[in-house]
């Protein structure tokens, strides 16, 4: 056991650079560019789940938690909040980095969660006024003033009122922790089961394993995305698993779109649409036989 943790110690730390850097660089484009983006997406009308997919694959802090401010308010459509939650990567891009996790998978999975997004967004805001052309409804926009806009206001860390390293440390510490944990209890589970194992596991079962990675993408908070990529890199689920999970996961933005808009059971569909479409992808990935590289 003592071995386990030393060597998860080392591992850990030794990502630590990389996060701080990564992190580093995040902060220096959210600090520099969050308004504009937001005004971007706002704007972005018929286009949205194009702009909004694209937007999305790149972590910024608090991204899902404006643009579900943005749907409570009527200001956006629901595919382009959809496009948005399926793309937004939260913490997998700076734990692949960090783990120097080779390029092409990398490039693999945003280009993954960036066509379905769009696609799905599309297809969505497409059936939503096929409908409403058919039974002659149109929902007028109600304008509301967003209530919430950044992930840092729900961690309680005022990246805003911060210098950019400093927030950049702040996140970089956070996310240690949890990869730290993450990453202990995956050696752990290693050691007295063994790697060959392993595929035995529940979270590796076809079919299941995506349905069972969803739900864990719904944890509110970085928490999910953390656990679904350290898992996949330690060969515990399988690539259609973690993609399934990180689909579904939206960060915080579920959690924001829960406090602003009022309409309980619309906000039930769209969770459970959400869940629904990222564990039906992560099969057919599974199906497909990704990563190809």
């Amino acid at each position: 056991m003592w071995e386990v943790l030393e060597d998860t110690i080392i591992d850990s730390i030794r990502l630590l650079p990389f996060l701080l850097i990564t992190y580093f660089i995040m902060e220096y484009i959210e600090h520099k560019t969050s308004d504009k983006v937001k005004k971007t997406v706002q704007k972005s009308g018929k286009f949205g789940p194009f702009i909004g997919g694209i937007l999305g694959i790149f972590p910024q802090c608090g991204f899902s938690a404006a643009v579900a401010s943005l749907y409570a308010g009527k200001i956006i459509s629901l595919g382009t909040l959809i496009a948005i939650f399926l793309s937004t990567s939260d913490e997998m891009l700076p734990v692949l980095i960090s783990e120097a996790a080779p390029i092409p998978l990398i490039l693999q999975i945003l280009a993954i969660k960036l066509i379905s997004a769009i696609i799905i967004g599309f297809s969505i805001d497409f059936i939503i006024k096929a409908i409403q052309k058919k039974i002659g409804k149109n929902i007028q926009e109600e304008k509301v003033v967003e209530e919430i806009g950044h992930i840092c206001e729900h961690e309680h860390c005022h990246c805003e009122e911060e210098g950019i390293f400093k927030s950049a440390l702040k996140h970089t510490l956070h996310i240690f922790v949890f990869i730290f944990i993450v990453t202990l209890i995956i050696n752990i589970i290693i050691h007295f089961i063994g790697e060959e194992n392993l595929s035995h596991l529940i979270l590796n079962v076809p079919i299941l394993g995506p349905m069972i990675a969803g739900l864990m993408g719904l944890i509110p908070n970085c928490a999910g995305s953390v656990i679904l990529t350290q898992l996949f890199l330690k060969q515990v689920i399988s690539f259609g698993s973690m993609m399934g999970g990180l689909l579904v996961g939206s960060g915080i933005g579920i959690l924001v779109l829960y406090r602003t808009n009022k309409n309980l059971k619309e906000n039930i569909a769209i969770t459970a649409l959400l869940y629904l479409l990222g564990t039906i992808l992560g099969i057919l990935i599974d199906v497909i036989g990704f990563p190809i590289f």
